[in-house]
């Protein structure tokens, strides 16, 4: 090679070298100060765009698994407060049974209804219960409840498949074919509670049909027979047909008017005989009236919404019902409170807690099933966390040793280049002795 002065060519492919080592090195460093094996777009653009989407899936996954637990410690609020009003129900049942027992006078029942009435005033307390400002169990969270509300369906699936509208009584019969033995000469008892005021009345069964059970007796103003019988017993909230569970015929009655003013709280009609004797098998088979479709006012979409998705819409979607003792049918308008002040309003009275039992275990099954399927969304959420956690390691994280590896290869050759460079700086000095 030529001896020259100006070009240190040697110098500068060594510096060249020098400065690609420095930056490889420096890499390297960067990449184990962050454990990260991309720190921007230039290490790898494609993996950064791709380990970023990642990285706001986890993110938003984390928020989803908040938001689960959020909606189940809501739900556990909720059900605590209905749970507590199955206790203080499960009480009044017993004070109703009690009072509808001739032991006792009237001023025992005049004591007991005194209790009764301290009790339903903390279901309305219990169903103002909050969670982080929200009432729960008041209405206020429920479903959309279209114009003009439901109606009130009793039904009973005790009798005949052929029993209609214009079966006499004394022709009734049960499931089974077997006569219920009403004679024409008994007497029949209606009692019923709307709006928390109990309905009473008697009368002789006669030649009376199906169809003119309530209008000889209390009047059918406020029930009617639906007809035709069969196995459809209404409609609900959603506007749906509610067909009776079993799919057989049912007899079924309803409310007049639809709202919770105007439900049936609670159906009984009893049978004696000339002598006053209870008919039991009559009785027994009429005492299975059950409420089929609930009376709901009409009311906006207020149901609660709990994202528990990555996506928009992704949610769990649940109504709380109306927990409060008028929806319960224990209370009117009016602040009535019902009442087992007598045998027979006690006796109605029994009932009606049967019935409101019934919602408030309906709305705390609800609860539980909420509860239990947010603990398998938990779950599943920390399985995806976990997964893209691991997806985002493969492509973003460093891999420590090699990573020290290559920075101390790097490290050795930056190093030898800068010894180098020193040699080739040196090289053009040996000119000089031409030039002497």
């Amino acid at each position: 090679m030529a001896m020259v002065v100006k070009n240190n060519l040697s110098a500068k492919n060594t510096l060249n070298q020098l400065n690609k080592n420095e930056k490889a090195t420096s890499k390297d460093l960067k990449k184990l100060a962050s454990g990260m094996r991309i720190n921007s777009a230039g290490d790898d653009a494609s993996g950064l765009s791709i380990s970023e989407r990642m990285e706001v899936q986890l993110r938003s996954l984390e928020q989803d698994n908040q938001n689960s637990q959020n909606g189940a410690s809501l739900l556990k609020t909720a059900e605590g407060a209905v749970q507590s009003t199955v206790e203080i129900l499960r009480t009044l049942k017993e004070k109703a049974i009690n009072a509808a027992n001739d032991t006792n006078t009237d001023d025992d029942r005049a004591t007991m209804q005194k209790e009764f009435e301290q009790s339903i005033q903390q279901i309305d307390e219990n169903a103002q219960q909050t969670y982080n400002g929200l009432t729960l169990v008041d209405g206020s969270k429920d479903n959309h409840v279209p114009e003009p509300g439901t109606y009130t369906s009793l039904t009973n699936e005790t009798l005949s498949s052929d029993t209609d509208a214009f079966t006499y009584m004394t022709d009734l019969k049960d499931s089974d074919g077997n006569s219920l033995r009403i004679d024409s000469s008994d007497t029949m008892t209606v009692s019923y509670v709307m709006n928390g005021k109990t309905q009473v009345a008697s009368t002789k069964v006669g030649d009376i049909m199906i169809n003119g059970i309530f209008r000889y007796t209390v009047g059918d103003s406020d029930i009617i027979l639906r007809t035709p019988v069969n196995n459809t017993v209404g409609e609900n909230e959603f506007g749906e047909t509610v067909m009776n569970p079993s799919g057989k015929t049912a007899l079924t009655f309803m409310a007049q008017q639809p709202g919770v003013d105007h439900q049936i709280a609670g159906l009984t009609i009893t049978f004696q005989d000339r002598y006053g004797t209870a008919k039991r098998y009559a009785n027994a088979l009429f005492n299975n009236f059950r409420e089929t479709v609930r009376a709901k006012d009409p009311s906006d979409d207020n149901a609660i919404d709990l994202q528990i998705g990555t996506k928009s819409n992704q949610a769990v979607r649940t109504g709380l019902t109306d927990m409060r003792s008028r929806a319960l049918g224990l209370r009117s308008t009016d602040g009535e409170i019902l009442s087992i002040t007598s045998q027979e309003k006690a006796n109605a009275a029994i009932n009606v807690l049967d019935n409101a039992l019934a919602k408030a275990l309906n709305q705390q099954t609800d609860l539980g099933s909420v509860q239990s399927r947010l603990s398998y969304t938990s779950s599943n959420i920390v399985t995806a966390s976990e997964n893209t956690t691991n997806s985002m390691s493969v492509i973003r994280d460093a891999d420590m040793a090699a990573e020290m590896t290559s920075y101390t290869k790097n490290n050795v050759l930056t190093q030898a280049a800068q010894s180098m460079l020193a040699q080739a700086n040196q090289s053009s000095s040996s000119v000089l002795s031409l030039l002497q």
